[in-house]
């Protein structure tokens, strides 16, 4: 009996790994699917790596969907070319990591908020997920204004109401589609797969 429980527990290990390993993979594959948004002298990406976020926050649980995301972090800045523009520890040095930093946030965000509120209903889903897509800003914004302003020696700096108009105003909405998409998507998928245990 005690080996039956063992072998149970390292195949659930072996499955928490998969899914992670999928997760972190999608996150991947989110980051080419992008589209380059010129704002000046700023150059915005818009990508379906926050829609892979938040599901991965959903189907994981947000623990285990944190940790997916923070493998693909991991995998990026050891130099292997999975963000939307390039990867390498160097990475860390862009304002904009932040926003890379706001995915494991927004996943972890994201399924707890949903497993706080319980029933799979889309207005749930679409609140956790709108909660994941705040704290996703407050991170990236946050990280860029202190990188840029305070960090890097580029000689020049951003105010916050600049901030806000580049760095929020300009995709918010979009992301917010990304939100609708992904409670949709959950909400479809959930009651038939679950939440991973």
């Amino acid at each position: 009996m005690a080996a039956i429980t063992a072998k149970s527990k390292q195949k659930m290990t072996t499955v928490e790994i998969v899914y992670c390993g999928m997760f972190a993979a999608l996150m991947a594959v989110g980051a080419f699917i992008k589209i380059m948004i010129p704002l000046g002298v700023f150059e915005v990406t818009f990508s379906l790596q926050f829609f892979f976020a938040l599901l991965a926050g959903f189907f994981l649980g947000a623990k285990r969907g944190f940790t997916s995301v923070l493998v693909y972090l991991i995998i990026g800045l050891i130099g292997v070319p999975v963000f939307a523009h390039g990867g390498g520890p160097a990475y860390v040095l862009k304002p904009t990591f932040g926003f890379l930093i706001g995915f494991a946030f927004a996943a972890l965000v994201a399924g707890t908020v949903y497993k706080k509120l319980g029933k799979c209903t889309f207005p749930r889903l679409l609140l956790a997920a709108f909660a994941g897509e705040m704290v996703y800003y407050a991170c990236g914004l946050v990280y860029y204004y202190i990188m840029f302003n305070f960090i890097l020696p580029n000689g020049s700096s951003i105010a916050i109401p600049e901030l806000i108009s580049v760095w929020f105003l300009s995709t918010v909405i979009p992301d917010f589609t990304l939100c609708v998409a992904a409670s949709f998507v959950a909400r479809q998928l959930l009651p038939h797969l679950g939440v991973l245990k």
